[in-house]
């Protein structure tokens, strides 16, 4: 069902108390996505039985992790070779979290819920402008103060990244706060096939990536184990590891079109073969990396999965075309 923008009934008076509770939101936002990764870094510290640094050390590593689930490259400066390096992987599962939290506070804005429909409110345009503003004033304080940290935030990055996400979090939360409109109903189907198709994808993607897991299931648990002793370890690494499950359907997707995926500066996995010399660390989901060599036909069959997205995307719009009228 398509759904069209209807005028929100807007009180006049207020309106910049509006926009300054909006901007609140926006930092109560990042605050509370940020107080939740400290926690777990915290519990993380202080379950471990050789605790690596004091609580200055553990606050960096949780703003810094907070700042890499919104693209911001960090560097790390104590590289074996010690020239600085950069830590750009974003665990996307991380990066959820952000986003939602933004998301919600978008939506919040401009439709609170029943019992406060009568309150001042600002426009669409204000209650994104206001949510992202007030959010990327913290996300200022904590790129400042990653600056003294082991993992300092690469500035260029750190004013690219956080205000696009965040800009289109909060518009996704106004779009979704006006009832998700669209221009028109082609756009509607033209959407939802494209999110079939996309979904269809990723899916395709975390199979393959699953099913090579699975294949190399014994070289996986001897890498896992290996990296860390003890319980407290360990359950770091596991939820790494789930952190990064995103990131593996991503890059199952990937090798499934063809390009494939970088494995450091000097290889490339694509379903042909694995060619270059791969420098990754061991990592439970990187056993899952093809051997060196040529593909063989399994490597091949996942190329059927974007085959498999195209068809669903085309029959999904075939399906609704036939219904278009020349108004439409």
């Amino acid at each position: 069902m398509t759904h069209y923008v209807t005028e929100q009934p807007l009180v006049q008076g207020g309106r910049s108390a509006a926009l300054a509770a909006a901007c609140v939101r926006g930092g109560v936002a990042a605050g509370l996505g940020l107080g939740a990764l400290a926690v777990l870094v915290i519990a993380a510290w202080v379950s471990s039985p050789f605790p690596d640094g004091g609580p200055g050390d553990v606050l960096h590593a949780a703003a810094g992790l907070w700042l890499l689930a919104h693209g911001v490259e960090l560097i790390r400066t104590d590289t074996l070779s010690g020239l600085p390096a950069p830590l750009g992987v974003v665990p996307l599962l991380l990066a959820a979290l952000p986003v939602w939290l933004v998301h919600r506070a978008a939506r919040d804005t401009l439709d609170p819920g029943a019992g406060v429909r009568d309150r001042p409110r600002p426009s669409p345009s204000g209650a994104v402008a206001s949510v992202a503003g007030g959010y990327l004033l913290v996300t200022a304080a904590v790129v400042l103060y990653s600056e003294s940290g082991p993992l300092p935030a690469e500035l260029v990055t750190a004013g690219l990244w956080p205000p696009a996400v965040v800009a289109g979090a909060a518009g996704a939360g106004v779009w979704t706060a006006l009832g998700r409109p669209f221009p028109g109903p082609r756009w509607a189907v033209l959407a939802r096939a494209a999110g079939l198709g996309l979904g269809t994808l990723l899916t395709g993607g975390a199979v393959a990536a699953a099913a090579s897991t699975a294949w190399h299931a014994g070289r996986a648990q001897t890498v896992f184990l290996g990296l860390a002793g003890e319980w407290s370890g360990r359950a770091v690494v596991l939820l790494l590891v789930l952190a990064l499950l995103p990131n593996a359907a991503v890059w199952g997707a990937a090798y499934g079109l063809g390009p494939g995926f970088a494995l450091g500066t000097g290889a490339l996995a694509t379903p042909l073969g694995l060619a270059g010399d791969p420098a990754v660390p061991p990592f439970p989901l990187l056993a899952a990396v093809p051997a060196e060599g040529r593909g063989t036909w399994l490597h091949w069959a996942v190329a059927a999965v974007p085959l498999v997205a195209a068809v669903l995307l085309g029959h999904r719009v075939g399906r609704s075309a036939r219904t278009w009228t020349a108004r439409d």
